[in-house]
């Protein structure tokens, strides 16, 4: 995914409120080996391309004045309670240096799945992105989670995923095989279950 940006040289709250009138988002390089860069991006394209899923998690080919390097987006931060961009962090990538991201994850075939397809059950995303580390050139889009064969009352956990050649999990917060989604019962279906469950025989004849 190819970004265009500007070499900037005033810096400064001043500088940076005069680039948004103009239309444009200061923002910075910094990593590897190059000292950090100080750039400014188009607003509106930047805006745009933040409404990507790939621009969150995919290596981006950043041109700065004909000049194009290997960049992940690290951070941004928006106005409280404007569409606006205030500012754009990128790190530099080295292709033999390991990364850690995090990408989105893909839920499929939800609607095949026991739980959904014979139980009328529901099924809860309990983490939406996963952290990984790879080379840069193995980082996925994202990593696609099968619902095929959850049932209701199991779980998908995170050893129940395949992760893409050269990727793997990061660990964190002591949880060594993190719950990824689970499946019920909608709590209402379920008490009307247990309620004819309980009915006496005779009265359901009745009925």
């Amino acid at each position: 995914m190819k970004v265009v940006a500007f070499a900037r040289k005033e810096l400064g709250t001043g500088a940076s409120r005069r680039q948004r009138i103009a239309g444009m988002t200061p923002g910075i390089i910094y990593g590897g080996t190059a000292a950090p860069l100080n750039v400014s991006l188009d607003h509106n394209a930047l805006y745009h391309a933040l409404k990507k899923e790939a621009f969150h998690s995919s290596i981006l080919d950043l041109e700065v004045d004909g000049k194009a390097e290997k960049v992940l987006l690290r951070d941004f931060q928006m106005h409280a309670y404007k569409q606006l961009v205030l500012h754009v962090d990128f790190q530099r990538v080295d292709a033999t240096q390991k990364i850690h991201v995090k990408v989105p994850l893909h839920f499929v075939n939800a609607e095949i799945s026991p739980a959904v397809k014979l139980s009328g059950g529901i099924i809860s995303h309990v983490t939406s992105e996963l952290d990984v580390s790879c080379l840069p050139g193995d980082l996925p889009e994202y990593v696609e989670v099968d619902l095929a064969n959850l049932d209701v009352g199991h779980s998908i956990h995170l050893a129940d995923i395949k992760l893409p050649k050269g990727v793997s999990a990061v660990q964190h917060g002591g949880e060594e095989n993190p719950t990824i989604a689970t499946a019920a019962v909608p709590a209402g279906k379920a008490s009307d279950e247990a309620a004819a469950a309980e009915q006496p025989e005779g009265d359901a004849e009745k009925k």
